[in-house]
């Protein structure tokens, strides 16, 4: 492998991500493949779009021999990235926070299908049940099994807060707990605009979010009075559904392969730090695209 902007992207975020975990040190002998280095080779695998762990550690091994110079077999591997969860989070919001991104007062929040099985047999043995389950994906005009990702992102597509939620939920409960879980974050943006669909229409959740200091921005049902700023939806709802094309069309969110709890949400999260990555290198070399993961993923 011969590309210089990745190379440069995946040792820009190493040392971002071993400077921050200077004072989080592995108690006794340290690992050989260490959690700065483990997070940014799940990145490496996100932007390239290897599904499989395995043929991914064969290829890390022949092509990022210099820059990894251990890597462990596939269940090691498995077994680690599933632990960092709590860590490919916390790196997600670094990067998000050490951007300009940061302060915008503008938020998009829409909510895309993440599949996890489709026959009958995988539905009832899955150790997901209770947790993923039946929804529709307009998208594809058909039912799925499995959950759905809530991302709220900045125009850029910043990702500021998501979450992976059972699909009957209602939209509006899910992102109701995610404000309140970040309420200090909402807080800190007076006059916090949040443009979403029609699926998050209710005067009872726009009234929550008027006490929280948030103007809602969605498209007036054809009953409705046209809602101040409807006129600009129609260029913001290419912007949502552009994010939700690097998730699915290059991060290739739709192949995660999790199967558990943990995989899933690790895989998930894992493409959702790949895309914020490159957003956060683009923005800091000066590229004129924010979003174009072009320059990383061959």
């Amino acid at each position: 492998m011969n590309n210089e902007d990745l190379d440069a992207l995946l040792t820009a975020l190493y040392v971002k991500i071993d400077d921050e975990l200077e004072v989080e040190r592995w108690m006794g002998c340290p690992p050989q493949l260490s959690d700065a280095e483990l997070v940014t080779l799940a990145v490496a695998q996100s932007l390239l779009g290897f599904h499989s762990e395995a043929r991914w550690l064969r290829y890390a091994r022949k092509h990022l021999a210099a820059m990894f110079p251990y890597l462990p077999q596939q269940s090691g591997y498995n077994k680690r990235l599933k632990a960092a969860l709590p860590l490919v989070k916390k790196e997600i919001r670094l990067l998000a926070a050490d951007s300009d991104f940061w302060f915008d007062n503008h938020w998009i929040v829409d909510s895309t299908p993440v599949e996890c099985g489709r026959s009958r047999s995988t539905v009832k043995r899955s150790s997901m049940a209770g947790w993923a389950g039946y929804g529709y994906c307009a998208s594809h005009s058909r039912l799925f099994w499995g959950l759905r990702l809530y991302l709220v992102c900045t125009p850029t597509g910043m990702p500021i807060l998501w979450a992976l939620a059972n699909p009957k939920m209602d939209e509006r409960e899910v992102l109701q707990a995610l404000l309140d879980v970040d309420e200090d974050l909402v807080a800190d943006r007076p006059g916090l605009l949040l443009i979403s669909d029609k699926g998050f229409a209710s005067k009872e959740f726009e009234r929550d979010l008027a006490m929280r200091g948030i103007d809602l921005l969605r498209p007036a049902f054809k009953r409705e009075k046209k809602r101040k700023g409807e006129s600009l939806l129609k260029s913001v709802r290419q912007l949502i559904e552009s994010v939700n094309d690097t998730l699915k069309g290059q991060l290739d969110l739709e192949q995660h392969g999790g199967r558990t709890f943990e995989g899933v949400a690790v895989r998930v999260a894992q493409r959702i730090l790949a895309m914020a990555a490159a957003i956060w290198r683009n923005h800091k070399t000066g590229a004129p695209t924010m979003r174009s993961l072009i320059a990383f993923d061959h």
